[in-house]
């Protein structure tokens, strides 16, 4: 085979608009992993938001990788093991949290199976932990509640509100975080050099195998480092039109067996 690996992100991508993955969709990963392929999940979700699409794929039998919150942490699905891991630096949670709330976004971190949310409850707030399955969890000091190690905060709102604070916190903490927009509505605030593409290449020296011989597949603006990193960068249908442009190849929606289209054409072939 040309290609040894397939990431996929998640919403928008292998699962469709009910946020399931397809029958064919799943029998086609299930064979190819039978075959030798991997399969790894990259997403901004948190880890319990990508546990059940990891057990339906059967990663643990057959040796896949989940990266949740966009790459800030590799988990060996086999191993139930963390292979690599980056945190928020502790100190700038309250300066995030200021900065949502005089720039009234919604702020949140995660907590095992809990969102936790710091600056009230917006409809995006209540979307994420819908996707993910978890329950939310509004504290009254969320600077003091966060004092654990956290993977990532997230920034809800609308997109021009965002905008303004994305350049507010560049401007400052350029060298220190990452942040970028998975959704217009969702500002993700990682670890510095923290994306899907870095952790990505990180894993594939892991596995000794090369970027040539990956494809990866997503619809979000948090997709584009990885697309532009792989041998075969695939973007959906349904993709921004920033993404489509970074991509290799544009497949079939998320909603129309997109991810089967590009087994069928690049790996069972």
């Amino acid at each position: 085979m040309k290609y040894k690996i397939i990431v996929l992100d998640l919403d928008g991508t292998l699962t469709n608009s009910k946020k399931e993955i397809s029958k064919d969709t799943l029998d086609a990963l299930l064979k190819i992993q039978q075959l030798g392929f991997k399969v790894a999940l990259a997403s901004g979700r948190p880890t319990p938001g990508i546990r059940k699409l990891a057990k339906e794929l059967a990663l643990e039998k057959y040796g896949g990788y989940i990266l949740p919150f966009n790459g800030a942490k590799i988990i060996d699905c086999q191993k139930d093991s963390i292979v690599f891991q980056k945190t928020l630096p502790p100190e700038v949670i309250p300066q995030l949290f200021d900065t949502a709330k005089e720039g009234n976004a919604g702020i949140i971190s995660y907590d095992g199976d809990l969102v936790i949310s710091g600056n009230g409850i917006d409809e995006y707030i209540k979307l994420e932990a819908f996707i993910n399955g978890l329950d939310i969890k509004e504290v009254d000091d969320f600077v003091s509640y966060i004092d654990y190690p956290v993977n990532k905060c997230l920034m809800t709102g609308e997109h021009e509100v965002l905008t303004k604070i994305q350049q507010k916190l560049k401007a400052k903490y350029n060298s220190l975080l990452s942040i970028y927009f998975s959704e217009p509505f969702f500002l993700e605030i990682m670890p510095q050099n923290v994306d899907k593409a870095q952790s990505l290449l990180k894993l594939l020296t892991m596995l000794g195998i090369s970027s040539e011989e990956m494809i990866c597949c997503g619809d979000g603006f948090n997709d584009i480092s990885m697309i532009q990193a792989a041998g075969l960068g695939v973007a959906m249908e349904n993709a921004q039109d920033t993404v489509k442009q970074a991509a290799d190849y544009v497949t079939r929606s998320n909603d129309e067996e997109g991810i089967l289209h590009v087994i069928k054409k690049f790996i069972l072939t």
